[in-house]
């Protein structure tokens, strides 16, 4: 009996051994510090990757959203996020949960995942929930009281505005390196905002070790591409999609997204550095290396998406460590990872100046030379819907009302401009893939139009409900509250579902993609709400504290205007959705096929359209990779990672809008896609559900 006993504690020891290698398991977001989103093993391969079948279903049955969560695992465990954002750690081979943590903190809507961190026999998760980032025994789920104040730190901290009145939430991980988890967050795309600052935190107190400042202070490289006293008032320039780490070289590489306000920068006049930038930081201690400004004077939202994925490439007979960064315009940029050079030359060109009063647009902006871009770039007649004659006919009729003129193009008074690929892209927060057998990348990415307009803005600060709804409200739920669902939900639902006090709760506390709004006073909360769910216009006896006078926001964005036709599909032609295989030594294309399809359409020979799909690639060293992504036909597909062919593919209970990890336990390899339909739209369900696939088991 003591023989087998031991046998069996040695068995046990050997297979958790073996499912914390880094090859085994799927450590961090994206795989690893290098976020590229590969996996070494292959059992799974191109032979047998049509066997696949469900092994086990894990079913957070905690509600619905939009939650983006790609799990990690490692130990034998499997930690995620539920739709209340929630912690949990689930058996890696069976899916029998082992633990839950609930903060008590109410929160919904993005959570991408968490971070680990392990030394001298102490493992610890990090989650975030909201503003706060708790640290949590990997092994029970209980907090660390010794981190921060009481187990966790408020990111509300530390940024030289005051606290309670910040929107700071978290909504992709922090990333590890040595004793320190650096993060980033998601600010408000409006003034008021906080500063995107980036900053370091002791993985074991919870103290901030450093801090990088997007908008730069009095002294420091780049003041002079702001207003002198822009650090004080303007806000975002954030990290909000995640970072990557060249532990060797000791480099933190940080995207950052546009400045506060998105569409209209007349209080932010310069190229306002270091928003929507590629930064190369020290790990150690956050100084500046190199950077890169993708859009200089940010008018169109055009954030960096996606975590940057460290790559090895080959130039001039030379093997060359470089990071790549894909973005919402559809244009990848590489850059040697040591010095920022560019590995594909970028040229500058001048594009339009603003007609807004008070605007200057920057003259030139830089477009890489190669690859070419995996979206289209400018929509013109001949690129319009052929669906059906009268689909046809109606975006001819109103493509003649629209100003289209490719990038760069700023948005006009009167008149909306065409933004394509529209603002969620391109390229989005599921990030991208590197094969280092082929040298290929892979990157999904939206090709659908959207439109824009400006508006004279209301009042800084209201005296009526209806201006305050204008001011904060209609750019993303339109001025008839019928908002551009999925993205940004219809406001008319929440009549007669939701009380006053709540949502004078989601005003407070934001939730999903909409942000928090601590600075209203409690009776604009309360008017506004009223006025939400009743259209009672309720003039307000005060007008509240006199906004900065620095802050000009005399102009304002007329909302998110997804160009679709009367039946509800894109207005461009096909492909509305592509998966793209780039080679990265040569900047040529090895594939690029549509991605995803409509059921309905498909049912009446339509297919192959592609569709709008959130949620991105893995690639094995099984000839493999795996997607779901896509937003209407809830499938998770396998596609040979060499020629793009299609190997396999599953339904899924929902749309799988997140992106998938492998990782091996006993000797079985698996995948796992998290589905949530939370950007599915017509008519789709959403929830949260851990779907992990495997070959038949052995018997």
């Amino acid at each position: 009996m003591k023989v087998w006993f031991v046998v069996l504690i040695a068995a046990l020891s050997l297979a958790y051994a073996a499912s914390t290698r880094p090859e085994r398991a799927w450590p961090a977001y994206g795989g690893g510090a290098a976020d590229n989103r590969y996996s070494a093993l292959k059992q799974i391969n191109t032979r047998n990757v049509g066997k696949l079948q469900v092994a086990w279903t894990y079913d957070t049955q905690d509600g619905s959203g939009d939650t983006q969560n790609q799990p990690i695992m490692i130990g034998g465990a499997l930690f995620g996020v539920t739709p209340a954002h929630r912690i949990v750690a689930i058996d890696a081979a069976t899916g029998k949960r082992k633990w839950q943590f609930d903060s008590g903190v109410k929160s919904s809507g993005p959570n991408r995942s968490v971070a680990y961190w392990a030394e001298d026999g102490e493992a610890r998760i990090f989650a975030d929930v909201q503003s706060f980032v708790y640290a949590l025994n990997a092994k029970t789920g209980e907090v660390v009281k010794s981190f921060g104040h009481a187990g966790r730190i408020d990111l509300r901290d530390d940024l030289g505005r005051e606290a309670a009145k910040q929107s700071w939430v978290i909504t992709s991980p922090g990333i590890v390196y040595k004793d320190l988890l650096i993060v980033g967050g998601r600010n408000p795309e409006a003034l008021p905002a906080p500063p995107g600052d980036i900053r370091a935190y002791d993985v074991r107190t919870g103290k901030l070790r450093w801090q990088f400042h997007t908008i730069p202070h009095p002294g420091e490289f780049g003041y002079e591409t702001w207003p002198k006293d822009a650090w004080e008032y303007s806000g975002a320039a954030n990290n909000w999609p995640g970072m990557a780490v060249d532990a060797q070289r000791g480099i933190v590489y940080v995207p950052t997204g546009s400045a506060a306000t998105d569409f209209y920068g007349a209080d932010r006049i310069g190229d306002d550095l270091f928003a929507n930038t590629l930064l190369a930081l020290k790990a150690d201690t956050g100084e500046r290396i190199w950077h890169f400004q993708a859009v200089k004077h940010d008018l169109w939202d055009r954030d960096f998406p996606s975590p940057p994925t460290l790559v090895t490439v080959k130039r001039n007979g030379k093997t060359v460590d470089a990071v790549a960064q894909a973005s919402k315009q559809g244009w990848l940029y590489l850059f040697d990872r040591a010095n920022g050079a560019p590995l594909f030359p970028i040229e500058y060109r001048k594009y339009p100046a603003s007609t807004v009063p008070g605007e200057v647009t920057a003259e030139t902006q830089g477009l890489p030379t190669k690859p070419a871009p995996y979206a289209r770039q400018m929509l013109t007649a001949e690129m319009l819907t052929n669906r059906t004659p009268e689909a046809h006919h109606w975006a001819v009729e109103q493509f003649a009302k629209l100003q289209s003129g490719g990038q760069f193009v700023p948005l006009t008074v009167g008149q909306e401009t065409v933004v394509f690929p529209g603002f969620d892209g391109g390229a989005e927060w599921g990030g991208s893939a590197f094969d280092p057998e082929t040298g290929l990348y892979y990157v999904n990415a939206n090709d659908v139009a959207w439109t824009s307009s400006l508006n004279p803005a209301p009042p800084a600060r209201s005296r009526s409900a209806e201006q305050l709804y204008s001011a904060n409200c209609a750019s993303c739920h339109r001025a008839d509250f019928a908002g551009q669902p999925p993205q940004f939900p219809s406001l008319l639902e929440l009549r007669g579902k939701r009380t006053e006090q709540q949502v004078v709760t989601m005003i407070r506390q934001g939730g999903g993609r909409m942000a928090s709004f601590p600075g209203l006073s409690a009776a604009e909360a309360s008017a506004l709400a009223q006025y939400v769910l009743t259209g009672d216009n309720k003039e307000l006896a005060s007008a509240g504290p006199a906004t900065d006078a620095r802050i000009n926001q005399a102009y304002r964005f007329s909302g998110y205007h997804k160009w679709l036709d009367p039946d509800g599909y894109p207005a461009v032609a096909t492909p509305w959705g592509t998966l793209n295989a780039i080679n990265l030594n040569t900047g040529e294309y090895a594939w690029k096929i549509p991605l995803g399809e409509y059921p309905e359409l498909a049912a009446k020979g339509l297919k192959d359209t592609g569709s709008e799909n959130y949620g991105g690639p893995i690639v094995t060293a099984g000839g493999l990779v795996f997607i779901a992504a896509t937003n209407f036909d809830k499938m998770f597909r396998a596609f040979d990672k060499r020629t793009g062919k299609l190997l396999w593919e599953t339904t899924l209970p929902m749309a799988g809008n997140a992106t998938p990890i492998t990782y091996e336990v006993g000797g079985r390899q698996f995948v796992v896609i998290y589905a949530t339909g939370g950007k599915s739209g017509r008519g789709g369900t959403s929830g949260g559900v851990y779907v992990a696939f495997a070959l038949p088991a052995v018997k």
